[in-house]
């Protein structure tokens, strides 16, 4: 009797650690009978719980073998570090837990061949949703194209033209345009673990990604906002839905606007939602909190980060905007992109070999042109023409051009601004980093114009930086006004000509309706050197009278200098006209010469040749 009770206890204590230790698995119980299982909803909160288990298991209370311990310890810690590290753009962390789910659902949810079609119905295309086609779109062309899925499902099915609307010509991809694609194009049945994958990135994008712009944001395209467009809440309230106007016209909120930055083009996906402004906000609130950036408050309402990739997040929040908006900026669609893929209109090669020069003859070179033109692209792709040998120093507000992974192999160091560490301590300490070449990400500010400035005059042999100038006299006047403002100068003409004496070449960039990039021209900038003596007849006079008159005709032409003559002239010399590049005016004798200080003596001819072939001018 004793041998039967204690079998009795040994099976009961057996039954209650296999439960303690599988029980986390068998949920389903718990469940509202009202809920349903296979809804998307209920399998995410499964999830959340099964994750939330594993962290808070107490591995000590187990026994388990020393190895099996510490493996299991290991493996938690890789699991939180990768739930942590999947919110900042990490790709590889996110198909780690994205591949953690995917176990977890075969395994303790038990999904199998016949079941996961009550989750999307994948055998009866007609019951599927929208955003379902798309997401199986998406999938189908990711496995042939991988994170260029995006940008071929757009350019096969020309979904990146303009098109006719109630509102004008604009880029839009409607609900009618991805039916149309999916009905013609998708005709393979889906494999099991095709629709696996699809449900695990549904449920990850619910979980820890962001929401139906998740894998968009993956792709390698320019880039991708939310909350852009349509009714913000707080006009919403204002809102009476029961009463009838043909004046109001909601049928958009700042919750269903996604757009994507492609080629040039800002194309509105329009059939795509958050569904909620609950996850517009959580989506924000996920984009930015890469290395701790700090708390988006009321207070303090925008952010400006950037993401475990490189690409560049701008993050905003009421009161500060009107409504919770994202803006993310990749700049992987750009890695290893030459000028020559860049400039490819007719005669192309002739920007591209003048550029080549005034980059090689250490000219201070800005790059203008409006937003979305390319201006940080052509920046990236001209740095091959700086002679290796030289060391790069990069000032940014915030990590953009990522210079050290298109060219690994060369001397190159980022600094930015941080909450701590201003600007100018950072253009301070590259004085001491043995640096030659000086590169500015953006001239936005005033402060900022002044570290330009600053920079080309000292501590290096040229710079180069990008500005958002309409002309090379506008981006002359602009910095001007910006000395004035940060208190370096006070009188207008000297800072004038001191901007015009430091910057030499203006290559503005423009893109037009269809979104095709190009240098509309290439500009020199010549500061007007007055070599003329002020008068000095006064010196001579003979009497007092005499003297005070020849002295204001001095003062006079003091007068005429400093406000009616110009302190710098500009000469176009290469121009996009009719889809092609034309030669204009040939350089000035000023800029050749500060060419050759800095080139080869061989390279002086092969200089010399292509100024003849193209202006037919030479130079003594």
């Amino acid at each position: 009797m004793l041998n039967i009770t204690l079998i009795v206890l040994i099976i009961i204590t057996l039954v209650i650690l296999l439960y303690r230790y599988f029980g986390k698995s068998k949920k389903f119980s718990c469940y509202n009978l009202k809920e349903d299982k296979y809804s998307l909803n209920t399998m995410t909160k499964f999830i959340k719980e099964v994750f939330n288990d594993i962290l808070r298991t107490n591995f000590y209370d187990m026994n388990m073998t020393k190895e099996e311990f510490n493996k299991r310890i290991q493996n938690r810690n890789q699991l939180r570090k990768a739930l942590k590290n999947c919110t900042f753009g990490d790709l590889n962390a996110k198909n780690y837990v994205k591949a953690f789910i995917k176990d977890i659902l075969i395994k303790s949810y038990q999904i199998n061949e016949t079941n996961i079609n009550k989750i999307i119905n994948f055998d009866n295309y007609k019951e599927l949703l929208t955003q379902d086609r798309f997401d199986i779109m998406l999938y189908v062309y990711k496995q042939k194209h991988g994170y260029k899925a995006l940008e071929c499902l757009l350019l096969e099915n020309n979904l990146d033209a303009l098109k006719d609307t109630s509102d004008g010509k604009k880029y839009v991809i409607e609900t009618s345009d991805i039916n149309r694609i999916f009905n013609k194009k998708i005709k393979m049945t889906l494999k099991f673990d095709d629709k696996l994958n699809i449900v695990v990135q549904r449920i990850y994008q619910r979980y820890k990604g962001y929401g139906v712009v998740d894998e968009i944001r993956d792709m390698k395209i320019d880039g991708v906002s939310g909350g852009v467009s349509g009714i913000p809440p707080s006009f919403a309230e204002k809102i009476d839905f029961n009463v009838r106007t043909s004046d109001i016209k909601v049928t958009k909120f700042n919750y269903d606007s996604i757009w994507i930055f492609f080629k040039g083009k800002t194309i509105h996906l329009s059939f795509l939602s958050f569904k909620s402004h609950k996850e517009l906000i959580r989506v924000c609130k996920n984009m930015y909190r890469y290395n701790n950036p700090g708390q988006l408050s009321e207070s303090n309402g925008y952010m400006i980060n950037e993401m475990k990739d490189g690409s560049r997040v701008v993050v905003a929040r009421p009161p500060f905007a009107e409504s919770w908006v994202f803006f993310v900026r990749k700049f992987d669609s750009l890695k290893n992109q030459h000028m020559e893929e860049l400039i490819t209109d007719k005669n192309s090669e002739l920007p591209i070999k003048f550029v080549e020069w005034a980059i090689k003859g250490c000219l201070v070179t800005a790059v203008t042109g409006n937003q979305g033109t390319g201006k940080t692209t052509l920046l990236m792709s001209i740095i091959k023409f700086i002679n290796p040998t030289y060391t790069l120093r990069i000032q940014e507000m915030a990590f953009e051009l990522h210079l050290r992974r298109i060219y690994p192999d060369r001397n190159i160091l980022t600094l930015r601004e941080t909450k701590t560490i201003s600007g100018q301590e950072g253009l301070d300490l590259q004085k001491k980093t043995d640096g030659t070449v000086n590169i500015l990400g953006e001239v936005a500010t005033a402060p900022v114009a002044a570290y330009m400035l600053q920079m080309s005059q000292v501590a290096s042999l040229f710079t180069l930086f990008t500005h958002h100038a309409k002309t090379a006299e506008n981006l002359v006047v602009a910095l001007r006004n910006n000395l004035l403002q940060t208190g370096a100068f006070t009188n207008e003409s000297v800072a004038e000509i001191q901007v015009a004496k430091v910057i030499n070449i203006n290559i503005h960039l423009n893109k037009d309706i269809n979104g095709h990039r190009y240098i509309e021209k290439i500009t020199e900038i010549i500061p007007q050197f007055s070599e003329k003596c002020y008068p000095q007849e006064y010196k001579k006079a003979n009497n007092h009278e005499e003297k005070i008159d020849l002295f204001l005709n001095t003062i006079n032409e003091y007068f005429q200098r400093m406000t009616d003559k110009k302190k710098f002239d500009t000469r176009e010399i290469i121009v996009w006209e009719n889809g092609e590049y034309k030669p204009k005016n040939p350089m000035t004798s000023y800029t050749y010469n500060k060419i050759c200080r800095h080139i080869a003596v061989d390279e002086k001819s092969v200089l010399d040749e292509f100024l003849i072939n193209i202006w037919g001018k030479t130079y003594e």
